[in-house]
């Protein structure tokens, strides 16, 4: 399990949409964003490289950078960690707290239906 920081999303994020990119592409394309510096940048790129988010290749004049890991998968491992965290891992609990407080639109509620009506039909889900 890969475990990213708030700051490793972005970073996460802008590769997933236009990799490679170099650690100079990233920085100019933080600066004005986030304020951080090529130090910062080099720190959290060794931090993803060590965790196995992302790799590099060698370029002709810089490293390149690509993920290493789908954002599909990603996504899925942030969102089990947070169920479990939050809502000691009960589906039902979450969506039972967001309804009560009115968190969700009509739409959002219909999409759920559609989303759970096309996974009973194609018979997705898990078995417990």
């Amino acid at each position: 399990m890969i475990r990213l920081s708030e700051a490793e999303w972005k970073v996460m994020t802008l590769l997933w949409q236009d990799a490679p990119q170099t650690m100079m592409q990233l920085t100019n394309h933080f600066k004005d964003t986030t304020g951080w510096s090529k130090h910062t940048v080099m720190t959290f790129l060794r931090r993803m490289e060590e965790k196995k988010a992302i790799y590099h290749v060698e370029g002709t004049r810089a490293k390149l950078y690509y993920p290493e890991i789908e954002r599909d998968e990603a996504v899925l491992q942030e969102t089990e960690e947070f169920l479990e965290k939050v809502f000691d891992g009960r589906m039902g609990l979450m969506l039972n707290t967001m309804v009560e407080k009115k968190a969700v639109s009509k739409e959002e509620i219909a999409q759920m239906y559609e989303i759970l009506r096309k996974a009973e039909e194609e018979n997705s889900f898990r078995e417990e």
